[in-house]
């Protein structure tokens, strides 16, 4: 049996003010993690996560940063988690941005932006988070993919790429520390109903089994599990949340 979760454990979810990642931060303080709610601008937003969950009995923290910083900003984070909630046993990197265009009219910008928000900022704040974890023997390291990454979407090339190198990062990093009680896997939402993907039409959920667009809710489950004292003998796995769209 793996080790279970120790008191006082912390989780932070990176862009948590709203959609996937609010879900994500209220669903771990509802099984008892206090939590740091990450965001960069939308500081309303966190706060409005941060009263839910507070709300509810949990304990909750804003924290603000720009995770495609490459100036210290994942030790800035979870430094001051540690310093005010409890160790940072447990980290979702959800932060992403878009920036779509057909490849052969993508700007190197376009490309390097969301490279650096969605895959290397998860690569830095993993980097970071591992210490603590394997000093613990316990952690879980838990990356919001997307179907995308293994699945073509026209007009994603940088967003496809990105997902796809958060998945093989997934993979590899769980290898790394299987053995220290740390567990690293993905989950990969198909399409969400958040701000993202408000003006999905009917003709793209077509190619959805289920008909339907998915809820924050349902991702944030799968997170909950793979979060949770259950999940110990799962690692290096990806679970796909798309209604059927990668079967």
């Amino acid at each position: 049996m793996s080790k279970p979760r120790p008191e006082n454990a912390t989780a932070l979810v990176t862009g948590a003010s709203k959609g996937i990642g609010a879900a994500v931060a209220i669903a771990l303080a509802e099984d008892g993690w206090s939590v740091g709610v990450g965001y960069r601008s939308d500081r309303e937003g966190a706060e409005r996560t941060v009263k839910a969950i507070e709300d509810a009995g949990g304990r909750a923290l804003a924290v603000e940063g720009d995770v495609a910083d490459a100036n210290g900003v994942a030790d800035e984070l979870i430094g001051r988690l540690e310093a005010e909630l409890g160790p940072v046993l447990a980290l979702v990197n959800n932060a992403g941005i878009t920036a779509d265009g057909l490849a052969i009219q993508m700007e190197d910008d376009d490309w390097d932006r969301v490279l650096n928000t969605n895959l290397t900022a998860a690569f830095r704040m993993t980097r970071r988070a591992m210490r603590p974890m394997i000093k613990a023997r316990f952690g879980r390291i838990i990356n919001i993919a997307s179907v995308v990454g293994p699945r073509a979407n026209a007009g994603q090339a940088n967003y496809a790429a990105a997902k796809a190198g958060l998945i093989g990062l997934t993979k590899t990093v769980a290898t790394e520390v299987a053995r220290r009680g740390v567990t690293v896997n993905a989950v990969a939402p198909g399409f969400i109903a958040t701000d993202m993907t408000e003006e999905i039409p009917d003709s793209v959920l077509d190619a959805v089994p289920a008909k339907r667009v998915g809820t924050p809710e349902e991702v944030a489950a799968a997170v909950r599990f793979l979060a949770s004292d259950a999940a110990g003998y799962v690692t290096g796995s990806t679970l796909f949340v798309d209604g059927g769209m990668s079967a």
